[in-house]
């Protein structure tokens, strides 16, 4: 292990997951918020099952306070720490479920809107996708392929984002599930 200062401090499996793939580390912290704070785009994994997993593998271990780190957390880092200091850094984080509105306008697609219910891990719960044409569908997570992160709940942009729930929720009523063919 990498860093300094490893008294008080707890071993996290931590995933960077990009969708079709992630990056491994054993990061050593005083907490898992720590992690968190310290690291963007990042994942502390609890689940016995995946930890007990990785205990025997060859993954990189270095101290959350380490000045050199692998390639790739080194970035995550940098990320963060660009993100410090800004107002709404970590607004949302910490909490179970948060709405927000989105906007996407891709230059290959029509533009829209989703309206997502975000879990305390940044993926989706649920999502409506608002169309110009005022077309809604709504679709969760049988209908997606794969559910990495899509949001870092510790990202300052976001708290401008941000809807209530009874917005979600009036939108969610309103709106056609995703078909098989869509």
């Amino acid at each position: 292990m990498t860093g300094t200062d490893s008294a008080h401090k707890h071993r996290f499996l931590v995933l960077h997951d990009y969708g079709m793939g992630g990056s491994w580390w054993w990061i050593h912290a005083r907490s898992a918020r720590e992690v968190l704070e310290t690291f963007a785009w990042v994942e502390v994994v609890t689940d016995p099952e995946v930890v007990a997993r990785f205990e025997g593998a060859e993954l990189e271990e270095v101290g959350i306070d380490a000045p050199l780190l692998p390639p790739g957390l080194d970035s995550l880092r940098a990320e963060r720490d660009a993100q410090r200091g800004h107002e709404g850094f970590g607004a949302l984080a910490g909490r179970n479920i948060v709405y927000l509105r989105r906007p996407w306008d891709d230059e290959d697609d029509e533009p829209v809107v989703y309206l997502m219910e975000i879990g305390p891990d940044g993926r989706r719960v649920r999502q409506v996708e608002l169309a110009e044409d005022r077309t809604a569908l709504r679709s969760g997570p049988d209908d997606w392929p794969f559910n990495p992160p899509i949001v870092d709940l510790f990202d300052p942009a976001l708290a401008g984002q941000e809807i209530s729930r009874r917005e979600f929720e009036d939108q969610w009523a309103g709106a056609h599930q995703v078909g098989p063919d869509m």
